[in-house]
């Protein structure tokens, strides 16, 4: 998403930077590496000020510091710092003051008592998936300081993950790319940003059943 977006945006500047398609695969491989971790919202914002700020396609460092500038500005923490704090302040989470409401939701989404005791590999990937939800709803406006705990998703917010998972078996999709399609669904219905990024899905997949509820998801699965 993110070369084709450059591509559109800066033309010919764009495909002179590269000598050629082998060349951009290389370059895919090292932007992947390096923006992992960073929630999408973030990067869909990043481009944005990317196309005001540079005429030229700009480097993997200044794109870095237009995500940490767009990140920040919300004051959102990277995933792995988020999952850090969680984790160090899983024995008291009442005591801490934490960097941003959505680390504490995560946090006690994901379980105080689990990420206290069990191994990374067993709740990083949980508190991840908690975490970005939250994070999508501050970016679509939401104040989180203000949501009271019985208003959070459940834990497995109705089994979304799982339902998103079951569809893209349905439609012959990998999972991950079927959680970043559908998941606008995970903000709440009213969200500027969830009709975004709904369109932006029907547009991208125009063959496919795009589900615009998680009702209408559970009955396709």
């Amino acid at each position: 998403m993110l070369f084709a977006r450059f591509m559109t945006i800066y033309g010919h500047k764009f495909k002179s930077a590269f000598d050629d398609d082998k060349e951009i695969i290389i370059a895919k491989r090292e932007w992947a590496l390096s923006l992992a971790g960073y929630e999408e919202d973030v990067l869909v914002l990043a481009i944005e000020q990317a196309k005001r700020q540079y005429s030229w396609m700009p480097s993997i460092a200044e794109f870095l510091q237009l995500m940490d500038q767009t990140q920040q500005s919300f004051g959102l923490a990277p995933s792995e710092q988020a999952y850090a704090e969680a984790c160090r302040h899983a024995s008291a989470p009442s005591h801490h003051p934490w960097s941003h409401a959505a680390v504490y939701h995560a946090g006690r989404t994901t379980g105080w008592f689990e990420l206290k005791s069990l191994p990374r590999q067993a709740t990083q990937s949980r508190f991840n998936q908690h975490y970005k939800t939250l994070c999508q709803r501050v970016l679509a406006g939401e104040d989180l300081d203000q949501v009271q705990t019985s208003a959070l998703p459940a834990p497995n917010n109705d089994n979304l993950f799982e339902l998103i998972d079951l569809w893209s078996k349905q439609v012959n999709m990998e999972p991950e790319q079927a959680q970043s399609v559908l998941y606008f669904l995970h903000l709440p219905e009213q969200s500027p940003l969830r009709r975004r990024l709904s369109q932006r899905a029907h547009a991208s997949h125009p063959a496919l059943t795009i589900p615009n509820t998680i009702s209408e998801l559970r009955s396709l699965v």
